[in-house]
């Protein structure tokens, strides 16, 4: 026992001697950001940020929309937006990903989001020595959304392109907003699952998506996710019914189908033909949402964005007016049912 623990210490006195003997070397100083991302872990990063995995679709297509695809190491199976983001890496699915193939692609960053991530990939990245940066999936506003763009722009060096595409986007919303600010909100069903019968509540990202698009839920509801009856929309009778998809014909079909069943078929939007099919960018917090946005505006207010309209706005701004109002609520001053 004595001769073993003398051992030890001679030994650490020796390795003491000859580390003073020898020439020193020095640290090479640790270059790393320290940041905190969006749950408050503190994340330590490289100074440049080369190889970045992503974790959901969403993700990748922000990198993608800040000029930054060709540094995206891998992604998910699920990742398809833009179409470039098939041709990279797979990791797995966004829930249970394979740790071994996303050290395998010796990430800079891996971008995770609390909306589809598990905390428990992130802590074992982590002990492995891979940084994560966890972003907000489950942002309330669209307004949100773009700030967290902007923070994952400064993350992978590119802040002033972030800066750029996020002032960008926040213009096309102002625009948006003045168009159909003083028109009154119309009442949507927005389907994200038919059977069961799923839609969204007040306090999720899509429900300010609508907002800007000139539009409000019909199901008023704290529940993310509420799902619903066939008898519960009759009941409320909503003005238009949304789904999304965003394929050539998509709401032509849906329309045709729903005229096919009982009881949908005798709903008022059904009966107009207030079906529409907006681009699947609808339900992702993303760049695209912007898009989708836009497109659901023109859909749901055809009156706004026809060409005989967009003609006569543009005349009256050349001639020093504003376009006429209209009265009744806006975005910001919901309509009373």
């Amino acid at each position: 026992m004595r001769a073993r623990h003398f051992g030890f210490v001679a030994a650490a006195i020796m390795g003491a001697l000859t580390a003073s003997a020898a020439p020193r070397a020095f640290a090479e100083p640790d270059t790393r950001r320290v940041v905190t991302d969006d749950v408050g872990r503190e994340v330590k990063i490289p100074a440049e940020v080369k190889r970045i995995v992503t974790l959901a679709p969403n993700l990748t297509e922000t990198v993608f929309a800040l000029g930054l695809g060709d540094r995206l190491a891998g992604d998910t199976d699920y990742c398809d937006t833009p179409p470039e983001a098939k041709s990279k890496p797979h990791v797995g699915n966004p829930q249970n990903p394979s740790l071994e193939a996303i050290v395998a692609l010796h990430p800079d960053l891996v971008l995770a989001t609390t909306s589809i991530n598990r905390v428990a990939t992130a802590d074992e990245l982590e002990r492995l020595g891979i940084a994560v940066y966890t972003s907000n999936g489950d942002t309330q506003t669209v307004l949100g959304m773009l700030d967290s763009i902007g923070r994952m722009a400064e993350l992978m060096g590119a802040g002033q392109h972030g800066a750029e595409v996020v002032e960008q986007m926040r213009q096309r919303l102002d625009a948006l907003h003045a168009r159909l600010a003083d028109r009154p909100a119309v009442h949507v069903l927005f389907v994200v699952w038919e059977q069961p019968l799923i839609t969204i509540g007040q306090n999720t990202f899509i429900a300010d998506a609508l907002r800007w698009a000139g539009a409000e839920s019909v199901v008023l509801s704290k529940q993310n996710w509420p799902q619903l009856s066939i008898e519960e929309v009759v009941r409320l009778q909503p003005d238009y019914i949304v789904f999304t998809g965003g394929h050539d014909g998509a709401a032509a079909t849906e329309l045709a189908e729903l005229r096919s069943r009982p009881v949908w078929r005798d709903l008022d939007a059904v009966v107009t033909g207030h079906v529409v099919d907006v681009s699947e960018e609808a339900v992702r917090p993303s760049p695209g949402l912007v898009d989708a946005i836009e497109q659901l505006a023109h859909e749901v207010h055809p009156e706004v964005f026809s060409q005989k309209s967009e003609i006569q706005d543009i005349e009256s701004v050349g001639a020093g007016l504003k376009p006429a109002p209209t009265t009744g609520c806006g975005r910001l001053t919901p309509c009373a049912r």
